[in-house]
């Protein structure tokens, strides 16, 4: 089994050059719950994309870009986000991923009218998903973002909310999730950015201080990626053995 992390973005500098980028994040919080191969595939560059044959899961990171530019780049991953969703592949967008997943089947971005959300955030559950199996209805995740999925793409299920985000994630189909907030970041990430962004935070009538103080560590995000990985290896150990019996 093979999972596939499709990079659209960077951690901010302090952190990358002592805890490393989203890739290790999101394979360190999953753990054992993912006992196949780990591989990564930025796709900014110019070049092939991966195909849906490549991996057994797929993750879309992070970014400080924003698909409202509509670089060229994000184009192209359009039609390899389209190709996962129709080959019913898993696949999991993390806050861009997120926002990348719902702008290629046909939803909307723009920025959040709410303003930023960034910090330890409580979301609310709208609906149950086995995305959250374990969770409580109401749990903390970490958050950091300003873009926001305003319109959901035709067939897409809206699953949580936040004070800030009333997209906090959806489902598409049996196998495609979007979450607007980090379930890979740790507090000391979240605490990383928040010291990163506290001019902006402050520009924009936050109070980055109080921000700072309220983060809490929390398994939830870990619990959350963990489910994915199990519901993804399940589904490819059901497609092996569809194979195997032909």
């Amino acid at each position: 089994m093979r999972a596939l992390i499709l990079v659209a973005g960077d951690t901010i500098a302090p952190l990358r050059e002592i805890r490393g980028g989203f890739p290790g994040w999101i394979e360190r919080q999953t753990g054992d719950a993912w006992p196949g191969d780990w591989s990564s595939h930025d796709l900014r560059p110019e070049g092939p994309l991966p195909a849906v044959r490549d991996a057994d899961a797929f993750y879309i990171t992070g970014s400080s870009s924003s698909v409202t530019e509509q670089a060229p780049w994000m184009l192209r991953a359009h039609q390899l986000v389209r190709d996962i969703v129709n080959a019913g592949a898993p696949l999991l967008g993390l806050c861009f991923g997120h926002q990348l997943i719902a702008d290629a089947l046909g939803g909307e971005v723009r920025r959040n009218p709410r303003g930023r959300e960034i910090g330890t955030v409580r979301v609310k559950r709208i609906v149950a998903d086995p995305l959250f199996d374990g969770l409580p209805d109401d749990f903390d995740v970490h958050a950091t973002h300003v873009d926001s999925v305003t319109c959901l793409p035709v067939g897409a299920s809206l699953l949580a909310e936040t004070r800030l985000e009333p997209v906090a994630a959806y489902r598409v189909g049996r196998a495609v999730w979007g979450v607007q907030f980090h379930p890979e970041f740790d507090a000391e990430v979240m605490r990383g950015y928040l010291e990163a962004r506290a001019d902006l935070v402050r520009e924009e009538g936050g109070d980055p201080e109080a921000l700072l103080a309220a983060v809490r560590e929390q398994t939830n995000g870990r619990d959350m990626l963990r489910n994915f990985a199990t519901l993804a290896r399940n589904k490819a150990y059901t497609g092996a053995q569809r194979v195997e019996r032909r």
